[in-house]
């Protein structure tokens, strides 16, 4: 299951890994010397003995190559095309002036570089007046390099093929460009969809919490002058529902409500990832799934919004599992949890958590949620509409939201997985020494 957006960054590409950069450079370099050993060779072919040599383009070619695939950071797209083109132009005009008795010859590795730098500089500029100058800039450098070489117009061929290249370049840097931002747009609207639909789960679990928040106060009202005892812990009670209804609250900051989606019955997450593995084990194509549940984590405590997510990455997991890997020998849904440490004496609880806080242990429990499967015994053919590539992504900004973490990758035996890790709710005071 090789979901497409599986380590996308923001802007949805696809980062490469450390060998694949290796390998890019690699073909890089040797794509850029070819046309420069065909430039040595044509100098080799042009030597005279005693005479001018047209040696310019093995030095202007270089020069060119270094602007185009250095790493230096500071050298932006505008500033490579800027240097290359005004360069190769200051060339030309040079070489224009009267009695210049330099005799150059065109230089195959300078070309190609100018061409490459005019599908970058159409493609990448940041705004559109400077990729219309500089691409300006760099498509008169190309037209205009027969002029070097005393160029008399009466064959104007090598003029319109070079004309035609630097066209075509401007035109696949258009192309690129208008993907990027359709790819772009696309990534917005996901991670957009995935806020909407998180913060409706949000919305209704608020209002829930708030309905008991504000049942609660009137049971106290009722009872306060009859049972004053019993006071204090409805109190407590409203006090900590307050508290987890502010933690939510606060994921609610500009985002906006969808009336769309499905949510997660409070409580009741693990049968309803029960249900999710179930259904996806009836599907004649797949293996059975399994569901594993360790102790720590069916008794941990989790926020809303969290138990949604959790069933959230389950779901997506199974999907992908589904489209991309079809027929997987294994597939395993594992929840963990790390084990509650032992609390301290409740005398000393606000001691060593301070007032208001949480103990220390306790703030520090996370969840983790991995679905896990073998590779399939055939690669799967591309769903219908295509891979899309950005179930992960959505994936990863609800995740985030909600104070967790994602990761993916293949395994060691040429699966895939899938870990979410969320926080864990820290228990109520009193009660975590009563479950020992």
């Amino acid at each position: 299951m090789n979901d497409s957006d599986s380590h996308r960054q923001a802007d949805g590409h696809t980062p490469l890994s450390h060998r694949a950069r290796r390998f890019a450079s690699c073909a890089l370099y040797i794509g850029l010397g070819l046309p420069w050993l065909v430039d040595l060779a044509s100098l080799e072919a042009a030597r005279r003995p005693g005479g001018a040599n047209p040696w310019l383009p093995v030095v202007t070619g270089p020069l060119a190559a270094v602007l185009l695939a250095s790493p230096w950071r500071w050298l932006t797209v505008t500033r490579r095309a800027a240097l290359a083109g005004l360069g190769s132009l200051a060339v030309t005009c040079v070489l224009l002036l009267p009695g210049q008795g330099v005799e150059v010859s065109w230089g195959l590795l300078e070309t190609s570089c100018l061409l490459l730098l005019l599908i970058r500089t159409a493609r990448e500029a940041a705004s559109p007046s400077a990729t219309v100058v500089w691409c300006a800039v760099l498509g008169g450098a190309v037209v205009t390099m027969p002029l070097r070489m005393h160029y008399n117009g009466g064959d104007l061929t090598f003029v319109f093929v070079l004309t035609l290249a630097a066209g075509g370049a401007i035109g696949l840097g258009s192309y690129l460009r208008g993907l990027d931002g359709r790819r772009t747009r696309a990534v917005a609207a996901v991670r957009q969809g995935e806020r909407l639909e998180l913060a409706r789960d949000l919305h209704d679990f608020v209002a829930h919490h708030v309905t008991g928040i504000v049942v609660q106060a009137q049971a106290g009202r009722a009872i306060r002058e009859s049972a004053p005892e019993k006071v204090g812990p409805i109190l407590d009670s409203i006090e900590r529902a307050g508290v987890e209804t502010l933690d939510s609250m606060r994921r609610l900051v500009r985002v906006l409500r969808e009336e769309e989606g499905r949510m997660v019955r409070p409580g009741e997450v693990f049968a309803e990832l029960a249900e999710l593995v179930a259904e996806f084990s009836r599907d004649a194509r797949q293996s059975a799934a399994t569901l594993q549940v360790s102790a720590a984590a069916r008794q941990a405590k989790l926020a809303p919004e969290v138990e949604t997510s959790v069933h959230r990455v389950v779901q997506e997991s199974l999907t992908n599992v589904r489209r991309h890997a079809p027929g997987a020998p294994k597939v395993t849904v594992t929840v963990r949890a790390d084990p509650s440490p032992q609390q301290p004496p409740a005398e000393r609880l606000e001691e060593l958590a301070g007032p208001g806080r949480s103990s220390i242990g306790d703030r520090e429990r996370k969840m983790t949620v991995e679905v896990r499967n073998e590779p399939p015994t055939e690669r799967a053919a591309a769903p219908p509409g295509g891979r899309g590539g950005f179930g992960l992504l959505g994936l990863r900004e609800r995740v985030e939201a909600v104070g967790g973490e994602l990761t993916t990758g293949v395994t060691a035996e040429g699966g895939w997985r899938v870990a979410a890790t969320f926080p864990v709710l820290p228990p109520a005071p009193g009660m975590a020494g009563s479950s020992g």
